[in-house]
C-alpha cells in the first residue's frame, strides 16, 4: 500500500473518508451515484466499466461484476470485453461502450467525427453524457485505488 494507514482503520474508509472528507466523500457519492442512478443498459454499463478496469489495472474493478435486479453478465463477459472489436457477444450498443471507454482512457483527442457518428446512432445525447460521466468516475477512482494499492482490499457496498 503506497498510503500510511493507521493501525485498525479501514484503508478504503480511511482514504476516501477521513483523510480527505471534502473530497472523499464527494467522490464516493459520484462512484455510488454511477450505479444507483443509471439507465444505460447492463451489457453496455458492464462492457465500459470493465474496459476502464483493464486499462487501470484495478484488481478490484476487474473482479466486481455489477448486479441488477438479481442479474449479472455472463462469467466470461470479461473475456468478450478483451476482444471488443471482433467479439460476437456484444451488439452495437455494447461494442461502442467498449470502443468509447478505451479511446476517452487512452486517446481522447483522437475521438474524431467518425466515431461521434457511430455513437449518435446508438446512443441518445443523455445517455452519452452518462455513460462520459460513468467512464470518467471509474478512469479517476479505479486508477486512484490501483496507484495507492487499495484495490486489493476494496469493497463497495451492495446497491
Amino acid at each position: 500500500m503506497n498510503i500510511d494507514i493507521p493501525e485498525g482503520k479501514d484503508p478504503i474508509g480511511y482514504v476516501w473518508g477521513e483523510l480527505v472528507p471534502g473530497i472523499g466523500m464527494a467522490a464516493a457519492n459520484l462512484s455510488l451515484a454511477v450505479y444507483q442512478h443509471t439507465t444505460l443498459g447492463l451489457r453496455e454499463f458492464e462492457a465500459a466499466r470493465l474496459r476502464i478496469a483493464q486499462i487501470n489495472g484495478c484488481m478490484f474493478c476487474l473482479e466486481w461484476r455489477t448486479e441488477r435486479d438479481g442479474e449479472k453478465v455472463e462469467d466470461d463477459f470479461i473475456d468478450a470485453v478483451t476482444q471488443w472489436r471482433t467479439t460476437d457477444a456484444f451488439d452495437d450498443r455494447a461494442r461502442l461502450a467498449a470502443e468509447y471507454a478505451e479511446r476517452y482512457a487512452l486517446d481522447h483527442h483522437g475521438l474524431d467525427d467518425e466515431f461521434w457518428s457511430r455513437m449518435t446512432a446508438h446512443y441518445s445525447q443523455v445517455e452519452i453524457v452518462e455513460l462520459t460521466m460513468s467512464v470518467g468516475a471509474w478512469l479517476v477512482f479505479g486508477r486512484l485505488n490501483r496507484v495507492f494499492g487499495l484495490d486489493a482490499i476494496c469493497v463497495l457496498p451492495k446497491f
